[in-house]
């Protein structure tokens, strides 16, 4: 099968090498970059490590090329550090990007869809929810998801597997709504092995509050302690958005929080959602405190928001 990524910068290209490494989930990837040379790079390098994987065939390429694409990631347009998004303090977070990834997006999308117009469509660009809610008015269907909060909710089990000195594999955690700073971490329903998470790390002596206050500091903050040090994240978003095209491709009807348009919230936001073939399948809320539902039902205000502006900005087809 084939898959495509829209974008062959930092994130494009961990995505594409991600899907090398997998094996056997697709059998041709074409990466499109508007800096043709760069795809052309991105696109040979991972050609001469594609013998250590099983047959799969990498090349650059333009628009028609899209041509029979099952997939097709986009992970076009300004990252964080590039659209002056790495402040803490700043409680827009990704949604800064927001303008000027919609305007990307309103280039984009339509050439994709007129090429490839049974494809499932992947949002990975930042701010991705919105992103999504602009790509299904553009692209007039709803075969189109984010990455949402999965790489939100894998960096909640990694902190968490930290302080209990256990496995992530281990450690049931999620993370639902915006993948940004109004995300809504279910401290209710984290454990290990059935145990409540806040059994297990009141046991640690430490207060639960200050160690739930340093995890969430740690994970709506990660992605700019990781820019910080190396100037994008990029590898874990990677390995999350290959792995989303495996379920996609294989009709894994995977249960994992990934993003797509909610009609109860008349917003695309995360969920545990049923990815397979055509995308998310079906969506379900998961067991939470009437808290942890006010702060989910806010996080869906704020992305209803930004939705509406990221159409106003970028929804004109063509």
């Amino acid at each position: 099968m084939k898959a495509a990524i829209v974008g062959a910068g930092a994130v494009g290209s961990a995505t594409a090498l991600s899907l090398v490494e997998r094996g056997g989930t697709c059998r041709e990837i074409v990466l499109i970059d508007r800096d043709t040379a760069r795809a052309d790079g991105v696109a040979a390098d991972l050609r001469y490590a594609a013998p250590l994987s099983p047959t799969v065939d990498v090349r650059s390429g333009g628009y028609g090329d899209l041509a029979g694409a099952a997939v097709v990631a986009v992970t076009a347009g300004v990252n964080e550090k590039a659209g002056g998004a790495t402040d803490r303090s700043e409680p827009q977070g990704r949604l800064r990007l927001l303008d000027t990834n919609a305007r990307v997006f309103a280039d984009v999308v339509p050439q994709v869809v007129a090429v490839a117009p049974e494809a499932v469509l992947m949002v990975v660009t930042d701010p991705p929810d919105p992103l999504a809610d602009l790509t299904r008015h553009l692209a007039g269907h709803d075969r189109v998801f984010s990455t949402g909060t999965l790489i939100d909710s894998l960096r909640f089990r990694v902190q968490l597997a930290d302080r209990l000195r256990v496995r992530p594999r281990d450690v049931q955690a999620l993370v639902v709504g915006e993948h940004g700073t109004s995300e809504v971490l279910l401290w209710s329903s984290a454990g290990v092995g059935g145990i409540p998470v806040a059994e297990l790390l009141a046991q640690d002596g430490r207060s639960v509050e200050d160690i739930r206050e340093e995890v969430e500091n740690d994970i709506r903050y990660a992605n700019i302690t990781i820019i910080e040090g190396t100037g994008a994240s990029q590898y874990g978003i990677g390995a999350v958005s290959a792995r989303l095209v495996e379920a996609v491709l294989r009709n894994e009807r995977a249960v994992l929080p990934v993003a797509a348009y909610s009609s109860a919230h008349e917003v695309t936001l995360s969920l545990s959602s049923v990815l397979g073939s055509g995308g998310v399948q079906q969506m379900h809320e998961p067991t939470m405190t009437s808290e942890e539902r006010g702060a989910l039902e806010e996080s869906a205000r704020v992305l209803r928001e930004a939705a509406e502006r990221a159409i106003a900005v970028g929804g004109t087809r063509g």
